[in-house]
Order: C-alpha cells, then structure tokens, then sequence
C-alpha cells in the first residue's frame, strides 16, 4: 500500500458500544467537486478481510495488487471490518453486512477537501478466504445488490464436504501441526458469560523470532479457523447451531450409504440455509470472478469449481482464474505481483467491465 491514508468510519456499533469500522481510500488523483449539491458520486469496491471469520481487522492481509488497480480506476476502496466467531455466527455478520450496504449508501463521505457519495449502481464486493464468503452473502442479501463479485480462494462454495465435516487425525492445513483443543478452551461451546462480547478488530500478533517456535501466532484467534475444520465442527460455529451440533448431524447422515446431496441441504433447519452460497444461486447473482490455486490446504480449489459450475448453470456469468499449484494466499506472496501482474489485470478489466467509467 502506498501513502495515500485512510479515513476511518464507524458503520454500527455493537453492545458495549463497541464499533464497526470501514476505512475509506480516494483514488489519486481524485477529481475535483463538480458544485452539485451531493457531489462526487464513486463507483466502489467493497473488500472483506481473510482470517476465517474468527480473526482480523480491515487492515490484515491488506491486498495491494487490488487495491492499487482499484485506485487506478478511479474508484473508491473500502475494507471494512465485521463481527469475528465466536462468539458471532454467520446470521451477525450477515446483518453487518446489511448494514455496511445502509450506511454506505445513505451517508455523504468527507475525505479531505472531497464530499462524495457511492454510486449505489456501481459497488463491487470482494474478499480473500472468509472474505470471499462475506462477498458472496453481499451478493445474496443485500440491497442495493452489488454489480459485480470478487472472490479470492473464496470459501463457501461448498460446505458439505469433509474437509468441514470430517474430524482430522493428520496434518491437513498447509502442512502445519495438529493443534491441542485443551488450549483453546474460552473459545469451545459452550461458553462462559465473561467471553460472550462482541468483537469486530482482532488484530494480528505474531511471536517474536526468539520464540521456541520463531513467528508463530500470539493471537490465540489465528488458529481457531483451523482448530474448528481439525475438530470438523467449523459449521457449528458458523451458523451458531451447537445443541445439536450441525456438523454431527450431517456426518451422521454422510455415514449412510446412499445419501443424496438433497438429504444433506434438507437437514440443515432452515434458518440456517441462507448462509450456504451453494444453495442461493440463482439468475440473480452477479457477475462474478474468482481466483484459487489448485493445491489450496485451507480452502479447496473444489468450492470454487462448483459455485462456477452452480452459477453458469444459472446463467450467470462466472470465471475462474485457477493458479496452478499454489496454496492458499497465493497473492502474499513477495514475487506475487512480479509472477501473476499479467493474471491481477484480469481482475482490473472485469471490474471496469462490471463497474464502468469512474465518471
């Protein structure tokens, strides 16, 4: 990321009077006033930060190649924050996002000497991991409906597989260690009153090089995204279901011979099914665009095969950028832009297809 600065918004806040906060970027150079009485009115890019839902803030992971071709558009950039599991579930962050789309569209911005509203016909959504999840609930339940979807190594495409399901044994995420549930106790069902606060910003901590195992995660959230697939009971976590456990529930069906997908989607209660992507794809989802590599650990290439399959047979147009055996964060990497600049620019010319001129 370059200079240009941030300018922080608190879209809600949460019991405590804790915030939920957004920040805002300008593109360079940014256009002058036009002496309207609203203003500037920007096309904009909506970014949703990794981390598995269970940690991270708008400022982790941060992804440049995005952000800077964004910018070159002439859009606006916004990465905002939403509520982290536990103790939230997927139907909380799916009101956050709701109400990240309210605020946005109904609020006037001053950033510097510039007061601007988004052009609500013009939003894209995009995220990394648990981000592209955000992304894709954006697409299904929010008014107005983004243009257009960005997902990278997005999961959700397909939940009902065992790497959600299945409690693990081996070593299965990007080739790093079984973790020990004794450990992370406060952040197991059922939970004590005192750990119940709504949280939003879990900044990222890392432990010196010093330590017995030299950068490894001081933040105790960086690993529950893993601990919950190890324990194959992320699904409970997410959609709050714990008594009975989801997860329980379809692997005892997974666990009968001929078993159909419709029996799965049939035994998740209802209130539960709008937060699976994989079973609200309609002609009305949005363009969309997605990005993964084909030795991902953390969320397999697979999901987004099959919502690019489960979209196009929707009508929908879909393309998958597939990028050939790498892992998850693919686009971290410190060569990134110089190995895949050519494949980021895909991404710069289907947002302008989706978005439009800046003016």
């Amino acid at each position: 990321m370059d200079s240009n600065q941030a300018t922080t918004y608190c879209y809600k806040r949460l019991p405590g009077n804790r915030p939920v906060c957004l920040d805002i970027y300008l593109p360079r150079p940014t256009p002058p006033n036009d002496g309207t009485p609203s203003g500037l009115r920007f096309p904009v890019v909506i970014y949703f930060h990794g981390g598995g839902l269970t940690v991270g803030n708008r400022k982790s992971w941060f992804p440049s190649w995005l952000y800077n071709r964004v910018l070159s558009l002439g859009y606006v950039f916004i990465s905002a924050d939403y509520q982290l599991i536990p103790p939230a579930s997927g139907h909380d962050i799916v009101t956050d996002i709701q109400d990240l789309f309210s605020f946005i569209t109904d609020t006037e911005f001053k950033v510097t000497d510039h007061t601007f509203k988004v052009h609500r016909d013009k939003i894209a959504v995009a995220g990394s991991s648990s981000g592209g999840l955000c992304a894709y609930l954006a697409a299904m339940h929010c008014s107005p409906q983004p243009a257009a979807v960005l997902s990278m190594y997005g999961m959700g495409g397909n939940f009902l597989s065992p790497h959600y399901l299945s409690p693990k044994d081996k070593v299965f995420f990007r080739g790093r260690e079984l973790l020990d549930p004794s450990e992370f106790l406060e952040y197991l069902y059922p939970f004590k009153e005192k750990d119940t606060l709504p949280i939003s910003d879990s900044p990222l901590d890392y432990y010196p090089q010093t330590y017995r195992i030299p950068g490894y995660p001081a933040n105790p959230r960086m690993l529950l995204a893993r601990l919950y697939l190890q324990l194959g009971v992320f699904l409970d976590y997410y959609t709050g279901m714990h008594d009975p456990g989801l997860s329980e529930t379809l692997r005892a069906i997974i666990n009968k011979k001929g078993y159909s997908s419709k029996d799965l989607e049939e035994a998740i209660p209802e209130r539960h099914r709008y937060l699976f992507p994989q079973f609200k794809v309609d002609s009305r989802w949005p363009p969309s665009m997605l990005l993964h590599g084909t030795a991902d650990s953390a969320v397999p290439v697979d999901e987004s095969r099959l919502l690019q399959d489960l979209l196009e047979k929707a009508g929908v147009s879909a393309e998958l950028v597939e990028f050939q055996d790498k892992e998850h964060s693919f686009d971290y990497e410190p060569d990134a832009e110089d190995t895949w600049g050519e494949k980021f620019n895909i991404v710069k010319d289907f947002l302008f297809k989706q978005l439009g001129s800046a003016t």
